[in-house]
This record gives structure tokens, sequence and C-alpha cells, in this order.
């Protein structure tokens, strides 16, 4: 038979692995090796796994991608054709003419006893757990021969029953005939029973270390078979040099360390400092915002920790000239560094501004509706990520924590797996996780948790997160939950929309270990004490309440977005002044709007609808001295910020979603550092809601909850004022920014230890 044109040439070697305990056995490295040894050769993974749990091993970059699948113990055969399974005729069809039925086998094995049966993906296959020898009665081998089956036995404890003459071993040499591939070029590995007809072929084979006692000794005196001292892949690679296949020599890393000193490696979207333009020449300056996450990371490498820092660099070119890839951060952090990576406007707006908040923020947030899937953005999203990834590679020094920020990095672990396996990988989500139901909306969904779960470590704000992206993996793979812990007493567990129970803390997935944590971003506490201990702050504090005449301020602060239910907000105000006219003249509503950035479309058409909103409900209930809502589109200081959650009586944070959201905290500790009392009404629907134990909940989509809550803020004891603000200062100063970044820390380095 000749070659099928896609074989041609024909491939130096061909390598058909059976998977759990051969090819996916031993350690990340050893994978590697033979993973980069296979390159150009012909892969066949032959399995007792059904096609459905064989798909996710696509996502494991150390794992080569096969030409063809043999699954079901030699009941399935397939080609992979751009990861679709697509079945070998006429080889599939001559098998499938030799199975009576599943349900006909399950009927006529009903009534024997010892035998429990494998709810586990397969097709023309049964297979059963026999509780001892005793169940494997000669009744029993009749009525499998009664069916036009066999009975295979394996490991002492399991029992297939397989159409007449099916097996890993036969289905095998169909198939290589059917190629026309050189049987004396192919080499097939396992570790059971299971995998003695691959043995029985005559074909050169390899059995890895720590194989079933039993398979070694069916193979023993065969000159054909190998026995490996290597584990897994080491043994398979082993076997291919004793062949001759393979460069004996040890194989050297393509990746040059050398001089790669980076302890931790933060790979974020953006640098650490800011870069602009004059007469030509790139200049730094520190962030103008001294809160948020960049400063909060930067503690991390105060101490002279070494490390670097990966983000974009914003270029005329992906290839500048002069371009300083490495340059030093500042220096109180002498051990750090920022690897930058050029990008182009084009790049940032494609990859950034529009698919990432385009496709995948709808997504995150569970509007899919908005969401806008883009083939050719992707692509760009995938280009960048491939920088990201190449970036860190290069940057981390053997054995490093790297630590990954963010959805939109979602690929970089998988790509960073395959490019360094010795480092330690994490990733923390700084947004909320949606369900598997939205989640899986994505059509790009297997990319991205096959990447994830390339992690050593994956951290979420709140648990209800968490268990999200556990059920997101466990509708695409499967999953095992290795351990479980309560969310209390931390976390709210009822009552609240996002509460939950029990979280996992570790999963199998894939063949891999991943560890889970929720760890909610603090705040910069000390930061805040000292800016209300600066004159000019309590100069503006007092400014602020002169301007409020002694009315009630509730304070608002937000970015333009849909998912911080904006419009919501003003209609439940609205509402609240026409129930309650003697509030009238009373509250002032003081609404601070942040822009989103420049570029970013799909907030235009909100911009409009607010600001007519706000019109229309000042038009309807203002007077010449009393405006009700004071609605700002504009980035305030964060002294500012401060000064106007100090001044106020009330902070209304109510998003339709938000991972955490950390202006309730801001506003409970400037609160606290100005001896002042607060409420804080809070949308359930944040994550914080689920940690700030002390504030009255909300349901943004509910008018009324909106309004009675506040309404309950306007008119709480000062008893029950100060009893809440206690406790959420306590959970605020105690859970700080610090403890957040400590905890996610300790996490990575303890997983997989």
């Amino acid at each position: 038979m000749s070659v099928p044109a896609a074989l041609t040439p024909a491939p130096p070697f061909v390598l058909a692995t059976d998977l759990d305990g051969t090819l996916l056995g031993g350690s990340d490295e050893e994978r590697q090796s033979l993973l980069d040894t296979l390159d150009g050769a012909l892969t066949i993974f032959v399995t007792g796994r059904g096609l459905e749990t064989v798909r996710p091993l696509f996502w494991d970059p150390l794992v080569p991608k096969p030409k063809y699948v043999i699954a079901d113990v030699g009941a399935t055969i397939v080609e992979v054709v751009d990861e679709r399974f697509v079945p070998v005729q006429p080889l599939q069809a001559n098998i499938e003419a030799r199975w009576p039925g599943t349900l006909e086998v399950i009927d006529r094995l009903a009534r024997f006893e010892g035998l429990v049966r494998q709810d586990v993906p397969q097709e023309r296959r049964c297979s059963y757990l026999y509780t001892s020898d005793a169940a494997v009665t000669p009744e029993l081998n009749a009525t499998v021969e009664a069916l036009g089956c066999d009975l295979i036995l394996s490991a002492g404890r399991y029992l297939d029953v397989m159409p007449k003459g099916v097996s890993k071993g036969p289905t095998l040499l169909a198939l290589v005939d059917h190629l026309g591939l050189d049987p004396k070029r192919v080499l097939v590995a396992g570790d059971t029973l299971n995998d003695r007809s691959m043995f029985d072929t005559g074909l050169l084979g390899v059995v890895v270390h720590n194989a079933e006692p039993a398979l070694v000794d069916h193979v023993a005196r065969r000159d054909t078979v190998h026995v490996a001292d290597g584990v897994g892949a080491a043994g398979i690679e082993e076997a291919l040099t004793k062949h001759g296949w393979v460069d004996p020599q040890p194989r050297t890393p393509t990746l040059d360390l050398e001089g790669a000193q980076s302890q931790l490696v933060m790979v974020y979207h953006r640098l650490p400092f800011e870069e602009y333009r004059r007469n030509g020449k790139t200049f730094r300056r520190r962030p103008k915002s001294p809160n948020g996450i960049i400063p909060s990371l930067l503690g991390f490498f105060a101490n002279g920790r070494a490390g670097a820092w990966v983000g974009w660099s914003l270029q005329d070119s992906r290839d500048p000239d002069d371009f300083e890839r490495t340059v030093p951060v500042a220096d109180e952090y002498a051990g750090l560094e920022a690897a930058r990576i050029a990008l182009t406007k084009d790049d940032v707006d494609r990859f950034y501004k529009r698919f990432s908040k385009e496709a995948f923020w709808p997504v995150i947030f569970s509007f899919p509706g908005r969401a806008v899937f883009d083939a050719s953005m992707w692509e760009t999203f995938v280009d960048v990520n491939r920088a990201f990834a190449e970036r860190t590679a290069e940057e981390a020094k053997p054995n490093a924590l790297v630590w990954v920020h963010d959805y939109n990095l979602w690929l970089v672990p998988g790509m960073l797996r395959q490019l360094r396996a010795d480092v330690k990988i994490g990733f923390f989500h700084h947004t909320s996780f949606p369900p598997s139901d939205v989640f899986n909306m994505l059509p790009w969904r297997e990319h991205i948790v096959g990447s994830l779960a390339q992690c050593d470590y994956v951290g979420f704000h709140i648990p209800r997160y968490l268990e999200n992206f556990v059920d997101v993996l466990q509708s695409n793979a499967p999953t095992q939950v290795v351990d479980r812990v309560p969310c209390a007493p931390r976390f709210v567990t009822y009552g609240c929309a996002l509460g939950i129970d029990q979280m996992a803390t570790a999963i199998d997935v894939g063949g891999r270990r991943v560890h889970l944590g929720a760890h909610p971003v603090g705040i910069d506490c000390q930061r805040i004490r000292e800016l209300v201990a600066r004159d000019d702050v309590a100069q503006r504090i007092e400014q602020i309440r002169g301007e409020l005449e002694g009315r009630t301020a509730i304070v608002s602060i937000e970015r333009l977005d849909y998912v911080k239910g904006p419009l919501e907000k003003i209609e439940a105000f609205g509402q609240l002044l026409e129930e309650h006219p003697e509030l009238h003249g009373k509250v002032v509503l003081i609404n601070f709007v942040t822009p989103p950035a420049s570029g970013m479309r799909i907030y235009k058409t909100l911009n409009d609808k607010l600001d007519q909103a706000v019109g229309q409900l000042n038009g309807r209930f203002g007077r010449m001295d009393w405006t009700p809502v004071r609605y700002f589109l504009r980035s305030l200081p964060f002294e500012d910020v401060v000064a106007h959650y100090a001044a106020s009586d009330v902070a209304w944070i109510t998003p339709l979603r938000d991972g955490l959201n950390l202006v309730a905290k801001e506003y409970v500790m400037a609160k606290a550092a100005t001896n002042t009392k607060g409420a804080l009404v809070l949308s359930e629907f944040a994550g914080a809601a689920v940690e700030m134990h002390g504030a009255l909940l909300a349901n943004p989509f509910d008018l009324s909850s909106m309004k009675n809550a506040l309404m309950h803020a306007l008119t709480m004891s000062d008893d029950e004022r100060g009893q809440r603000q206690r406790r959420m200062q306590q959970i605020v100063e105690y859970n700080d920014v610090r403890r957040w970044g400590d905890g996610f820390l300790e996490g990575l380095e303890g997983a997989n230890a």
C-alpha cells in the first residue's frame, strides 16, 4: 500500500504509546525532553480512555500532538485533523460491525455478581471492576462468547468486554498496514496488561519502569521488547536511544539562561512606571496614582528582592531601533528590572482595548449578550500572549516563581510551561470568573482553560469565582477535586448572592495537580492614614463638608462601565426621592465616574445615557438651592478621593457585577482614619460582599432592594453605624494588601512542593 499524502515523506519513526503511566509519566523536564525528541516523528496514542478524556491532553504543552488516536482499548480509531477526531475508514466500520451494542452487553451481564460497571466515557466497550477472581466464572466467559465478544482482564481488577478480535495490538497493526508504515520503524510503549496485545504484535516495544509486574513477566524473554530503567517519558526516550533512532547525547536547553537572576517574575500587561515621549526620546516617571495594583506589586521588591517585571512598552514598531529591552525600575527597587515588550498602538488597541474588552469582559462579568467574537483579533491576542511568555522565559532563573496577572494574559501559562518546565507558575484573576454555562460560550474556551491548567497555583478574589473555575474545568476535562475547606468564618456563606459554603483547594486535571486559593485583594491602609493626616487633605475634607451645607452626603465612585450599574443607581435614587419627599434638600448623591481609556468604543452609548439620566433626575427634583446629584465624569487624584470618602456619610457601591471592589474598603478605612462613622451599602454581586461583614447588602437588579438598603443607611442609628464600622475596619486592616500578596505567594511556593 502506498503511503497516504498526509504521511509523505514517511516519518523517521513511529511511537505508538499508552498514556497514563507511560507517555504522561515522569517529570516535566523528562516529558519536555521526549517532546523535543519526537519532533518530526509520528505519534499515535493507544489508550483505554474514551475520546472525551483524550481531548484535554491537547491542552498540555508537554504532550506531543498525535496524528492518530486509538482509544477504548482499540475499539475506536481516529485521525486528528485540526483537533477534530475523524474516524479512520474502513477500519472503524469493521470494528463497529463486530459490536453487539452497549445496552445488549449491559443487559446480558447484569445477572453476574461481583461485577461493578465503570461509569466512564467509552464506545464499543463495556468496562467493569471485578471484586475477586471468583467473579470470572466459566458461565461469564460463555455469555461473553455468545455475544461475539472477547473478555479482557488486566491489573487483577479490571474486566473489559470488547468486540471479537479487537484490542490495542490488532487495531494498531491494522492502522500501520492501512497507512503503509514500515513496521520495523514502529515502537510501542506501555505499562499494564491492558497493553499486552501491543507487545504481542511483534513490533519493537518498551515497558517503562514501575510497570505492572505481570506485563514485565509477559515480555521478559522477548528480544523485541526493552524493559526500561526510566519512568514514563524517560523510559520511552531510553528505548528510542537504544534502537539508535535518536541522538544518544544528552540534550541541552535551547534557552540560554546565563545571567538570568530573577527569583520572582511579575507578568502584568503594564510596566511598573509610566512612559512618555519628548523630542523623540522615551522617559519614565512614577505612576500617577499611588493606589492600585502596580504600587502593591512593587512592594514585594522593596526589600531588594531580585526579580523582573514583564510588561508592554508602546512603540512605533515591534522591533524599534535602539530599543532597551531591559531597564531598571527605580533606585528603591534595586533588585528589580523591567523587561519591556515592544507593542504598537494597533497591537494594544486590538489586544487590549477592543478584543479583551469586547470579547472577554462581557463574558467574565456574565453579560454574554454584549460580547463580540472576532477571530482575527483572537490571533492578535495569541500573538501578544506568546510575546509575553517568551519574554518571561528569558527572564526567569531556574525554578523561579512566575506570577501572571489577569485575563489579558490567559494564554501565558500554557505557552510558558512549554518553554520552561522548571518554573512555578501562579495566576491571579483580578476580575470575577463566570459559571460554566457563561464561560463556555467563548469560542476559545479550551485554549484558555488548557493554559490555566498548566499553572501550579491559581488565585481568585472569593470562593465563588474559584468554584466557577472548577466547574468550567469539569465541563471541559476529567477533573477531580482533591481537597476542600469550609469558607466560613472569613467569607459569608449564606444570604449573599456570591456566598458558598465550601471551596476546593487542590484539583487534578489533565494529569496535573493544580492548587487553588481565594485571596481578596486588600488596600494600603497606612497610605490612607498618612493622607488624612496631611494638612492639605484635612482642609479639603472640611471644604467638602462646608459645600454640603449640613446635608447628608452619599458618595459613589466608579468607572464608566455597564457592569458598574450606573443607570440602575440613578433610577433607584430617583424613585427614592419620589417616595420620600422628606429627603428633598437634605441628601446629595456625589457621583464621580472615571472615564474609560481613549479608544474604548463600547462605553460611548453608556456615557450618553448616563448624562441624560442625571439631567432628567436633577431637572425633576432639583431646586435653586439643591442639586440632588452632583455628577462628575473625570478622574480624581487619590488625595481628593480619600477626602470625599471622609466627608461622606454613606458609600453607595452597587455594581451589577464586580470582581471585588476596593472602593468599599477604601471608604471604610478613610472613615476609620478620620475617626468618623459611615455606612456602606454594597451590591451583593460585588466580590467584597462576601468578605465585608457589616456592610448593608443590596441586589442591584431589584430597585426595591437598592432603595431599602440606602434608606436603611440614611436612617441607621448611631450605635448600629458604629458597630458595623468597627467590624468592617477590623477586616480591612487585617486583610490588607500585604497579607493578600503574601498569602498568594505562600500558596504558589507551597504548590506541588
